[in-house]
């Protein structure tokens, strides 16, 4: 085989903390592209442990793509977190019951912000949180301790409370090229024999592959 199996659990031979962790999934409502990893002393557990209101009943998605790398102690919190905003008081008295059951709010007056995507070849630091609906670009690395809180550009590294753009990784014209390629689509095989372009950022190589 020329190429990692993306079917095996932990990949790196005597090194456990290390998973594909699409291979773990359970969830219909959490997507995990191939050769995604996540890297846990305490193991895979730990990744679903972190996505956190994440309730069937919303039916928002997590969807994460393939080749991303995410550390350990990154956090997703999804739409359940949400809390009804319009009225004088935030408490959810309804969910507790006994006499306050009238006081659950209408569907439209949650705060619903959408499914949280992730695309390809995407590196999100150690104790990063990634907050309800948020898009992180292809290509994007996010700090450590790093508060996503809206939408990030493709190749861009974000960093902060609340996470902003510190810089983008390449030119705006090699990053429209990069985005019309996505390697991260071709088959293992494919991006085997390309190696040398993918980590030497060679594009003209690159394309030259197609």
């Amino acid at each position: 085989m020329s190429h990692p199996d993306p079917n095996e659990p932990h990949p790196v031979a005597g090194f456990p903390q290390v998973a594909f962790i699409r291979n773990f999934n359970r969830n219909p409502n959490i997507l995990i592209g191939d050769y995604t990893y996540y890297d846990d002393p305490e193991g895979p557990s730990r990744f679903f442990e972190n996505i956190l209101y994440h309730f069937d009943f919303i039916g928002d998605r997590l969807i994460i793509g393939r080749y991303c790398a995410i550390a350990r102690n990154v956090t997703f919190i999804m739409n359940g977190a949400n809390h009804a905003m319009g009225g004088f008081s935030s408490y959810p008295f309804f969910i507790f019951g006994s006499g306050w059951e009238a006081a659950r709010p209408a569907p439209e007056q949650f705060p619903y912000k959408g499914d949280t995507v992730i695309g390809s070849d995407v590196w999100i630091g150690y104790d990063a949180t990634i907050m309800p609906g948020v898009s992180i670009g292809h290509g994007c690395i996010v700090g450590a301790k790093s508060v996503v809180t809206g939408d990030v550009p493709p190749y861009s590294i974000v960093a902060g409370n609340p996470a902003r753009v510190i810089r983008m990784r390449f030119e705006e014209e090699v990053v429209s090229r990069l985005l019309a390629l996505q390697w991260w689509e071709w088959e293992p095989e494919k991006v085997t024999r390309n190696l040398p372009a993918i980590i030497g950022s060679d594009l003209e190589e690159l394309r030259r592959a197609e």
